[in-house]
């Protein structure tokens, strides 16, 4: 058994349709059906027919991940999905060999896979997070003992970390953005619990123009932070705020009591912050409340870290210490 990373488009295109219909699916949809495939020089000549102008490194790449995909994953292998949509990423099983979605016009080649859990990101050790970060779209993970912590974390189990310094390097070329916010991920879950972490996100909050009240410790009544625009906070949007730290996913009730909340105290939109992510049945309903409600993953919580730091009063900074590097963007396979 092998555990495999396949990536559902640069931007997470054809994620939802992966998880909806129980399958991983990749690009290259300009090629046709590759089941009678028999060797990588056949593969080879279809792809300088198809793709006349790349060049012979990239042809070269996409050969090896074509490849990987129609013969080398095999049924009954582990296979992770990183989500552009959420903080997270989904695990599952190969049940199928590779299939050809001719009727389809999203979704080409195909294998079926039986989704088992969805994971957030923090979840992982830096080192698995890593080889994740891989930018090809299809590369076998090996690394650090990978298939049998990534069992463990589906059987809800805790990985312990080893005392000896692990080796950072992926199997392929790294995501340099990707691993730097999961770093930062990493460390808001460590130094920012409970009250602090709803600390954090009234100072997110503050930073966009919001003048904020937050409930002290302890019980809130379901509202953490409340927050409005204008000079006094007297102008619209009307945010009612709920913030969880907790690393498990909330369930769509959570949001239903935000909804309540929102209309008991006359706030027009509401903010559900959960570091933990949201399950299916939360994401779905939040998908049809668009103009009232909002989710922030952690993942949204870095982003809106990131995007707005320089904002923050120098006590944060300090407990957050974050510093702006350029660094070269290699080219795309």
């Amino acid at each position: 058994m092998s555990f495999w990373l396949v990536r559902a488009g640069k931007h997470g295109e054809r994620e939802q349709d992966a998880l909806d219909n129980n399958l991983i699916t990749i690009g290259w949809d300009e090629i046709s059906d590759l089941s009678k495939i028999g060797t990588k020089n056949d593969l080879s000549k279809i792809i300088s027919q198809v793709y006349p102008g790349v060049s012979r490194q990239t042809a070269a790449n996409w050969l090896g991940q074509l490849w990987r995909f129609i013969n080398e994953i095999k049924i009954g292998d582990l296979v992770a999905l990183p989500l552009k949509q959420q903080s997270a990423i989904a695990i599952g099983e190969i049940t199928s060999d590779y299939q050809y979605w001719e009727k389809n016009k999203n979704i080409k080649h195909v294998r079926l896979v039986k989704w088992l859990k969805t994971i957030p990101r923090s979840a992982f050790d830096q080192d698995m997070l890593y080889s994740l970060g891989a930018l090809q779209t299809v590369c076998q993970i090996k690394r650090h003992d990978a298939e049998n912590r990534v069992k463990k974390l589906v059987a809800e189990e805790i990985y312990v970390e080893e005392d000896t310094e692990r080796e950072l390097i992926s199997e392929e070329a790294l995501d340099i953005g990707e691993a730097v916010r999961d770093q930062v991920v990493k460390y808001v879950g460590t130094k920012f619990k409970g009250h602090s972490f709803a600390r954090l996100v009234e100072a997110i909050l503050q930073s966009q123009g919001y003048i904020t009240q937050s409930s002290r410790p302890g019980p809130d009544g379901g509202i953490d932070i409340l927050a409005a625009q204008g000079v006094l906070g007297f102008s619209e949007p009307k945010l009612c705020v709920q913030v969880k730290s907790s690393s498990s996913q909330i369930d769509v009730k959570v949001l239903r009591e935000l909804q309540g909340v929102m209309s008991k105290i006359r706030a027009n939109q509401g903010l559900l912050v959960s570091w933990g992510g949201f399950n299916t049945a939360c994401t779905k309903e939040a998908r049809e409340s668009f103009f009232s409600i909002r989710l922030w993953d952690q993942g949204a919580i870095v982003e809106q870290i990131l995007k707005n730091y320089e904002k923050f009063d120098d006590e944060l900074k300090a407990e957050l210490p974050l510093k702006k590097i350029w660094v070269l963007v290699p080219e795309e396979q």
